[in-house]
């Protein structure tokens, strides 16, 4: 996209400078009819009261852009944006259209419960231009479904898949392991029915207790045990191996994708590239500087109601503090970071930002040098989040 806004199809590296034009955009939508255990997400649950005032909010906050931006991806995340009804819902993504016009070729994604796809909703996604759906599947088993305080069932799964595929056939499911008392077993049987459906792109997260959740009440209480580590080993490596050899596409740590399928919005992230977002609790990059709207979704409303910004949190980099975090998002991927690139686009050699940290972990068997890249060993891929913090924090 060049500086007036207008799409371009140049070539682009693929670490972008942190001061281009961004040609991505996040935008945050809080409701969940409720709150499951393990969410530490900005939500509101039991709040249709409010939905009229963030429609609001959601388009005084856009016209702060003064003018449409272009976008190659566009991303609605939550909460549950198919929780807002159909005309609230459309009302939405026109607003969204209208200040982030899709490009030709573009991808534009909507996170979404099972339980609240249907036939008209499917039709208010479509005209929008919705390309791509994020189904919050979690699960097709019912009891691990009720542990993880999900509403759905598994039949709703695959009605919700059978009723999109025929108008937004690019659909992918989220998954959880390591759920309190799931077995190896259970796992396996979670992804042989989900390869069944036919979807063409699958997100595995490991189940975790985060700080302020019910669960980690629960945890702290020894209410909920988690699965033991070597169990959730051997749940991690069933996963990779099992959809490589259905030929998917394991591309991120967490992420498998059929052929032509990746998650393009993700990989703007992972590439370093610059984005737009609104919303509560939304996070934006633009222009080298991060800034973080308030979680609270009434704080949220009352600024940008009052006509004041919404951002609680603003940050810019320091060089060298980008290219860390920009290495740190590259080795996500399992082509992890071209090394001369990675120097040529961010003015800093990896030696000389973790030069200790990458040495230490090499030794160790988690990190490895292959084809100019530095990447993640199948080791490293099974305790990543434990690396990071020696490459950010130096």
């Amino acid at each position: 996209m060049d500086p007036v806004g207008r799409c371009s199809h140049r070539h682009h590296t693929e670490m972008q400078r942190s001061f281009e034009q961004p040609q991505a955009a996040y935008a945050h939508v809080p409701f969940c009819s409720h709150r499951c255990g393990y969410c530490n997400f900005t939500v509101v649950s039991d709040r249709d009261d409010l939905v009229e005032d963030y429609l609001r909010a959601i388009e005084i906050e856009l016209s702060w852009l003064r003018v449409p931006q272009p976008v190659h991806t566009l991303y609605v995340g939550g909460g549950t944006p198919t929780y807002l009804p159909p005309e609230p819902l459309a009302r939405f993504l026109q607003l969204l259209q209208k200040w982030f016009p899709v490009c030709e070729n573009h991808e534009f994604s909507v996170e979404a419960n099972p339980i609240d796809i249907t036939p008209d909703k499917v039709s208010v996604l479509r005209a929008a231009k919705v390309n791509r759906v994020s189904l919050g599947a979690q699960s097709f088993h019912p009891g691990k479904l009720m542990a993880l305080e999900r509403e759905h069932t598994p039949d709703d799964i695959v009605r919700a898949v059978e009723c999109l595929r025929p108008a937004i056939p690019n659909l992918s499911l989220d998954l959880i392991f390591a759920a309190p008392h799931e077995t190896l077993a259970d796992w396996e049987r979670d992804l042989d029915t989900a390869l069944t459906l036919n979807v063409q792109h699958l997100s595995t997260y490991g189940l975790t207790f985060e700080r302020g959740t019910t669960f980690w009440g629960r945890l702290l209480r020894r209410q909920l045990l988690p699965v033991a580590e070597e169990e959730q080993r051997l749940m991690y490596v069933e996963t990779m191996n099992r959809l490589r050899a259905n030929d998917w596409d394991h591309y991120e740590v967490s992420n498998f994708a059929r052929h032509g399928f990746r998650c393009r919005h993700n990989e703007v992230y992972w590439t370093g590239q610059s984005y737009h977002a609104v919303g509560p609790g939304a996070a934006r990059f633009v222009h080298g500087q991060r800034q973080v709207n308030h979680r609270s979704t009434t704080t949220y409303l009352h600024r940008v109601l009052a006509g004041l910004s919404p951002v609680a949190e603003s940050e810019e980099l320091a060089p060298a503090d980008l290219a860390r975090e920009q290495l740190v998002f590259g080795m996500r991927r399992l082509q992890g970071v071209d090394i001369q690139a990675f120097a040529q686009v961010s003015g800093f050699t990896v030696e000389s930002l973790a030069g200790p940290a990458v040495r230490k972990f090499v030794d160790l068997g988690l990190l490895e040098f292959h084809e100019g890249h530095l990447r993640l060993t199948t080791e490293g891929l099974l305790v990543s989040d434990a690396i990071w913090p020696e490459f950010l924090h130096v």
